[in-house]
C-alpha cells in the first residue's frame, strides 16, 4: 500500500497581516492532522517564511489591500514522518542568511529556520518566483 500523503495550501495576500493568518492556518491544519505537538515550532517556521515572502515581494505603489497585493502561497504537506512547509512568492531574489548583531531587530529568520528544521532551501521557478521550503520530522519539537 502506498504511503499516505496529506497536503493543504492557502493563498494569502502579501501584506503584513498574512503572517498572522498563516500561523492560524497552520494551527488549524496541524489540529486536523492531529499534530498539535508540533504547533509551536511549525507556527514559528511559517511566520519566518511568510514574513520573508511579504518583505521580498514588497508592496508596490498603491497596494494597500488584499485586492491589489501580490500573492503568496503557503503549503503544508505530510508524508509519513516528514512535514514539508513551502512558501511561494513572486520575487526572484534568493533569501540569504545573514549575521545579526545583538541589537538588530531583524536578520535572524533564516537562522531560526535552519535551527528548527531538519533542512531548508530555496527553489527558483522558471515560471517566475521562488519557493522557500523547510522540512520537519513529525514528532520532533524544539
Amino acid at each position: 500500500m502506498p504511503p499516505s500523503t496529506r497536503a493543504n495550501c492557502v493563498l494569502l495576500a502579501a501584506l503584513p497581516q498574512a503572517v498572522g493568518r498563516a500561523r492560524e492556518y497552520a494551527r488549524g491544519v496541524l489540529g486536523a492532522w492531529q499534530l498539535q505537538a508540533m504547533t509551536d515550532t511549525v507556527e514559528l517556521l511559517v511566520s519566518e517564511l511568510v514574513t520573508n515572502a511579504v518583505q521580498a515581494t514588497g508592496l508596490a505603489e498603491g497596494q494597500v489591500d488584499a485586492g491589489t497585493a501580490n500573492p503568496i502561497y503557503l503549503c503544508l504537506s505530510m508524508l509519513e514522518e516528514l512535514l514539508l512547509i513551502e512558501v511561494w512568492d513572486t520575487s526572484s531574489t534568493v533569501p540569504l542568511k545573514r549575521a545579526a548583531a545583538d541589537d538588530d531587530e531583524a536578520g535572524r529568520g533564516l537562522m531560526l529556520v535552519k535551527a528548527l528544521s531538519k533542512e531548508w532551501g530555496c527553489r527558483m521557478l522558471t515560471s517566475g518566483g521562488k519557493i522557500v521550503w523547510c522540512k520537519c520530522l513529525v514528532g520532533e519539537t524544539a
